[in-house]
């Protein structure tokens, strides 16, 4: 009797292998779009902790706020032409002055010293001048002596010789003596001719002498009078009216010739000095218009300098009143300024925000029509002020967008609200 034998079974893939195969790629696809949820295209947060803020059409106006501080019109510092110690104080840091008034008083023995010798020399080269102008006045006299000398003595030759002509013709006389009367008459002739040069040649001699003598006695009056202002110099005094804004000296202290002390404020007139980003630099200009509120009243400016200077990323620039200036107006003072960069003109706007600071204004996210999320678009800002910045492309009117920081958001590239 034979035995049974046991089928086996065919082995190949079944249906529930397929069931099995096709669970298994749908649970990767889950995990998949988990992952890649997570790092990179998607991000889910609460709508409420955003700002959300509409683009709008309407007038841009270009100008930025500055803040700015009252100083006087105009300042004049104080540097010492003379230095010293300082011996007295009369006028302290904030008291107004008047032109001429003592600030304060230098002492300094070494000038002191130095001037009386500068007099000695003076006084001593003052009398070599006075000697020596003597002398050239009795050399004038001698000369004028010598003068008339010659010519008496021309005037004599003459005489004699035309006596001796008259008494040679009549044969009263030798005829050696005519002849020696003849030439002394002819020498005489000759040494007035030399005396009148020397005389004119003396004249000229003593005409510049005397005129550097008294060129030279002129510079020593002018050197005194340079080495007693110099004294007059240790006085430091206001050079105008105004108010004595800074005072660095304290008795006793020594004070180098050309150091500064302090300033004087002339409080005639007022400007404002504001610091500007350098963004700007070259936007603003002289000539622009400014202005601010104060106590419900307006104030208009115009931006009389700008420095050229930046300095840790800001420059200066100063404004001066164009009409009527704030009741007690007071050195120090700080305004909060509106400064016109340019004529106002229709643009699309964007609320500012912190997001700006996060992508440079070349990208914002732009909700849907829904306002279930947004999603990343590049756009393209042009100026900005304290309010708006105007979107030269990239959004339309009627659209809202996220301004607030997108400093949570990373590379995402939608924003998909709770």
């Amino acid at each position: 009797m034979g035995m049974d034998r046991k089928i086996e079974k065919k082995k190949g893939i079944r249906t529930k292998h397929l069931i099995w195969i096709f669970g298994g790629l749908v649970f990767a696809f889950l995990i998949f779009k988990v992952v890649t949820s997570s790092n990179g295209s998607i991000y889910r947060t609460d709508k409420d902790k955003l700002t959300i803020s509409q683009v709008e059409e309407g007038l841009f106006n270009d100008y930025i706020t500055v803040i700015g501080q009252v100083e006087p019109i105009t300042t004049i510092f104080l540097d010492v032409e003379e230095g010293g110690k300082v011996e007295e104080i009369f006028i302290e840091e904030g008291e107004m002055v008047k032109k001429g008034d003592v600030i304060l008083r230098l002492k300094n023995n070494d000038l002191n010293t130095t001037i009386m010798n500068i007099e000695s020399q003076m006084a001593y080269h003052s009398n070599e001048l006075r000697n020596t102008q003597i002398s050239i006045e009795q050399q004038e006299i001698y000369n004028r002596r010598a003068k008339l000398q010659i010519d008496l003595a021309v005037v004599q030759a003459r005489r004699k010789y035309n006596q001796y002509e008259t008494l040679f013709k009549d044969d009263l006389i030798a005829k050696e003596e005519y002849l020696q009367a003849k030439e002394d008459y002819e020498l005489s002739l000759k040494e007035q001719e030399l005396t009148y040069e020397k005389l004119i040649q003396d004249s000229i001699f003593r005409s510049n002498q005397k005129e550097n003598m008294d060129e030279s006695l002129e510079n020593m009056r002018q050197n005194l009078i340079m080495a007693r202002r110099r004294l007059e110099n240790l006085n430091v005094k206001a050079p105008a009216d105004g108010q004595l804004g800074l005072l660095n000296a304290e008795i006793g202290e020594s004070i180098s010739r050309g150091q500064r002390l302090g300033m004087v404020h002339i409080l005639t007139d007022f400007k404002i000095k504001a610091l500007i980003d350098e963004h700007y630099i070259d936007r603003v200009k002289r000539n622009l218009s400014a202005s601010f509120e104060r106590n419900n009243t307006d104030y208009t400016l115009n931006v009389k300098k700008v420095y050229p200077e930046v300095r840790e990323g800001q420059f200066e620039i100063d404004m001066i009143f164009t009409s009527q200036k704030p009741e007690n107006i007071r050195t120090g003072q700080t305004y909060h300024t509106k400064l016109e960069l340019g004529e106002s003109e229709e643009a699309v706007l964007v609320p500012k925000g912190g997001f700006f600071q996060s992508t440079g204004g070349q990208w914002i996210y732009v909700l849907n029509e829904t306002g279930s999320e947004a999603e990343k678009r590049s756009i393209r800002i042009g100026k900005q002020n304290p309010q708006f910045y105007e979107v030269l492309e990239g959004l339309k009117n009627g659209e809202r967008v996220i301004t607030s920081s997108y400093d949570l958001f990373g590379d995402n590239d939608k924003i998909v609200f709770k």
